[in-house]
């Protein structure tokens, strides 16, 4: 007679383990072969680590997509299926580890990198680590739970248990070994009914699919002009919504909600999807740095990161940012267009100067930003000229413009007035028929920025003005879902520009 020692307990917890993990499998594998045109590629192409080189090549290549993509999709679902009802369990086991082996070491919890297929905060141990653990007790006990594998044979068969005692496969044994089926029966159910309503899992746990937007609707190729060395897209990519400078006005939520929207793994898809594009440059501010080190590092890209640079005036350290971006992995340093604003405002040229000399130094690429165009021509009648200029440029036909004879040269500089007449938040070019008049004249590159006004403008009508008017490259802050109309934008207002007076500089 069989012991009733807990032994049917112990074969019990068993089997929940095994089917638990089989149906995480099964899951993965199902979601991902029903997906219209599932492909692993944006997993690999992001993953990082020691061994990321290798992943980067798989996803590069498209023979070993090829291979890939069915080993995830099929590989999952039939280790899963042999999990679940108990066939092949040490066979499904051995693969299901090396599986999440190879999903490990595609984002390893070492620390340092967030962007990764993950729940919560982890370093070192993580689902899969857990999970293949969970495999290896499977592959190497001897229990196997309850499973198809009883079925094996008569239904009353006897058998040694691993303690020598004499075990009977009665006819109630073999009910409860197929009544894996029914269980499958009722979780697929509900799974299925799941997905009708709301579709296929875009991200899944063993592998990722990023959930990049399509650009199936881009128009064609988006111009590119030359920034030094650089041969940058006529198009830039700001970072405002990317560091969370909404310049929302009295919307005193917006800023928050930005921020919120843009986490690390959007932003890295957004980028991703401009890239793609054809935006092939982002202007930043400072702060931002360690995110596009992080996205170059993580993704491989070659985005030109165009860092804007600040003193540090209460240490009088002026290069402090200068070598923070340089070591950050910037392409290009611009002076922060409110710090231009300020310096020439109190007549500090030399901190200009000693800045600008300080990045032409490194072998860098020195440009200047500003608000207000006074700034600029107080600079040039100093003989400061960079190698290009940063100028916000926008026209002054919205509603939310305030009356000219209120406007002031260094107006964005004294912060927000509750008069609703003068500066709020809503105006960057106090006096655009100046901008456009220094523009004009100016033998540098120009690159325009804040066309929009925050988003007072229309942007087929900002772009057209700003590139109408002289910018050679015009930079706007964009969500990832105003991708690829701005692009569509800009190649076509590029392609029927008229009345441009100004030659194209860069």
């Amino acid at each position: 007679m069989p012991k009733n020692d807990g032994f049917g307990r112990g074969k019990l917890v068993v089997t929940l383990l095994r089917c638990a993990i089989g149906w995480h499998f099964l899951y993965e594998g199902l979601s991902k072969v029903l997906a219209d045109q599932w492909t692993a590629k944006g997993f690999l192409a992001g993953a990082s680590g020691p061994l990321a080189g290798i992943y980067h090549w798989m996803a590069s290549s498209d023979i070993a997509m090829a291979v890939v993509n069915p080993l995830n999709m099929y590989g999952l679902t039939i280790i899963g299926l042999a999990l679940f009802l108990g066939i092949a369990v040490r066979f499904a086991a051995i693969s299901g580890m090396a599986l999440l082996v190879l999903y490990y070491f595609a984002y390893p919890p070492f620390g340092g990198v967030s962007y990764a297929p993950t729940e919560g905060s982890l370093f070192l141990i993580n689902k899969n680590v857990i999970e293949a653990l969970g495999l290896a007790l499977l592959l190497f006990s001897r229990e196997n739970g309850y499973g198809l594998h009883g079925l094996a044979g008569s239904f009353k068969k006897k058998t040694v248990d691993a303690a020598g005692d004499i075990q009977t496969t009665t006819r109630r044994e073999a009910l409860k070994h197929a009544a894996v089926l029914p269980v499958l029966g009722v979780m697929g159910y509900g799974a299925s009914t799941q997905l009708r309503k709301g579709g296929i899992d875009a991200f899944s746990g063993a592998t990722r699919k990023i959930v990049v937007p399509t650009i199936k609707d881009l128009a064609g190729t988006l111009p590119k002009g030359k920034l030094g060395k650089f041969e940058i897209s006529r198009l830039v990519m700001g970072g405002n919504l990317i560091g969370g400078w909404a310049h929302s006005r009295d919307l005193i939520y917006v800023p928050s909600l930005s921020l919120a929207y843009n986490t690390e793994q959007k932003i890295f898809e957004t980028l991703m999807l401009a890239e793609k594009a054809g935006i092939n440059t982002i202007n930043i501010g400072w702060p931002s740095n360690p995110v596009l080190q992080k996205y170059k590092k993580v993704t491989g890209s070659k985005i030109t990161v165009i860092s804007q640079v600040a003193p540090n005036m209460d240490k009088n350290d002026y290069f402090c940012e200068i070598n923070a971006a340089i070591d950050a992995g910037a392409d290009i340093l611009q002076i922060q267009g409110n710090w231009t604003d300020v310096l020439s405002r109190d007549n500090k040229y030399d901190v200009i100067v000693k800045m600008m000399e300080k990045i032409r130094g490194q072998g860098y690429v020195a440009g200047m930003g500003a608000h207000s165009v006074e700034g600029l021509i107080r600079c040039e009648e100093q003989g400061i000229i960079p190698d290009y200029y940063m100028k916000t440029l926008h026209h002054d036909r919205y509603w939310s413009a305030h009356p000219v004879e209120n406007r002031t040269s260094y107006e964005v500089m004294g912060g927000n007035s509750p008069d609703h007449n003068k500066f709020h938040d809503n105006m960057f070019c106090a006096f655009p028929e100046k901008d456009v008049a220094f523009v004009e004249r100016t033998k540098v590159p120009v690159m325009g920025f804040k066309i929009l006004a925050a988003g007072a403008i229309e942007p087929r009508d900002g772009f057209n003005w700003a590139l109408q008017n002289g910018a050679d490259f015009i930079c706007v802050g964009m969500f990832d879902f105003q991708v690829v109309n701005n692009v569509n934008t800009a190649i076509d207002v590029l392609a029927n520009l008229k009345d441009r007076k100004r030659e194209w500089h860069g």
